[in-house]
């Protein structure tokens, strides 16, 4: 195969998610469009590198020194919900039950990965709660051990500034069913149910 596709194949794997299978299908996808779309493309990435930067107050992506979700005056200042990455912000605003701040951990506490509380944006997140005026973080790391790991962390390091930490609600998903789902999903469910 020729250097340079086996170099764009290699740049490509290295994606998460994209494994080599992938990025070879990707490599022969670009090869059959004319120049000016991988130039789009080739500029769009350039792009990102050159104005997206990391907001100043939450963590989250930004074109300047603060995302859009700090500069909105209509978003709650009181309540801040605390996620692992940028791209959960996303899935949370596509849900639009939440109209609060943010705050962007860049990633979860993970011994076996050598990944520590000092890894993370914790000092900021404690910083904006003793600025005053937060009453509730709402922890929404994932359900999994390092995210669980990383919430119990979060509201230990949190309770001593008397403000009040919640955690996302698991459970069953709509449409699931019973009989597919494991033993810790379920007593969740059951621990987190609610009146109706």
């Amino acid at each position: 195969m020729a250097g340079a596709v086996e170099q764009l194949i290699e740049e490509l794997s290295r994606l998460p998610g994209i494994g080599r299978k992938t990025a070879s299908r990707l490599t022969f996808y670009l090869l059959k469009q004319p120049r000016e779309s991988a130039s789009r493309l080739s500029d769009a990435i350039l792009q990102v590198k050159d104005r997206i930067s990391f907001c100043e107050t939450c963590g989250n992506i930004a074109e300047g020194r603060t995302c859009t979700y700090c500069l909105d005056p209509r978003r709650d200042e009181s309540v801040i919900c605390v996620v692992e990455e940028p791209s959960d912000i996303h899935v949370i605003e596509k849900s639009g039950g939440f109209r609060g701040r943010y705050h962007v951990l860049h990633g979860r506490l993970s011994p076996l990965d050598g990944v520590g509380p000092e890894a993370l944006n914790v000092d900021r997140l404690a910083e904006r709660v003793r600025q005053g005026g937060v009453e509730e973080v709402i922890l929404a790391t994932n359900p999994d051990v390092e995210g669980e790991a990383t919430a119990l962390y979060l509201r230990r390091a949190l309770a001593p500034l008397g403000v009040r930490v919640t955690r996302i609600a698991r459970g069953i998903p709509m449409g699931g069913s019973l009989e597919f789902l494991d033993e810790i999903t379920v007593g969740e469910a059951l621990a987190g149910r609610r009146e109706l």
